[in-house]
């Protein structure tokens, strides 16, 4: 398993009247998680996309527990649980302190620059692998 923690502070453009954040604005935090766990694992998106693998997101789940609000400290925990194959599946909560906000996944695939789904390439199975038994 590789696990990875990013904090994001709640922007007032994030929020609606009453000062609680839009239910969109938790998928940017849960890319600014996935992003920074990949980089933290050798693999920036930007030198993946450089080297013609694209991630584009299949599925994207999330789960509201409580409201985050205008000036709150958010941490992202993002995990990938599963050694990926074709497709990489990431799960994030997202937390004030130890109350947890909202729980959620995205599934992406493997595309090469035609499109084509393909398989993870060596140099980014070999950065993760060594996470998995």
């Amino acid at each position: 398993m590789i696990e990875s923690v990013s904090e994001v502070r709640v922007r007032y453009a994030e929020t609606d009247m009453m000062g609680i954040v839009y239910h969109a604005n938790y998928l940017p935090w849960m890319e600014i998680g996935r992003t920074e766990m990949l980089r933290e694992n050798g693999l920036p998106y930007k030198e993946i996309e450089d080297q013609g693998l694209m991630l584009p997101v299949l599925a994207v789940d999330l789960q509201y527990k409580r409201p985050a609000k205008y000036d709150d400290i958010v941490t992202v925990v993002s995990r990938i649980e599963e050694k990926p194959t074709l497709k990489i599946k990431i799960t994030y909560e997202l937390k004030r302190e130890e109350e947890l906000l909202a729980t959620g996944s995205t599934t992406h695939v493997f595309m090469n620059q035609h499109g084509q789904p393909v398989k993870p390439p060596p140099y980014f199975r070999d950065a993760l692998d060594k996470h998995f038994a």
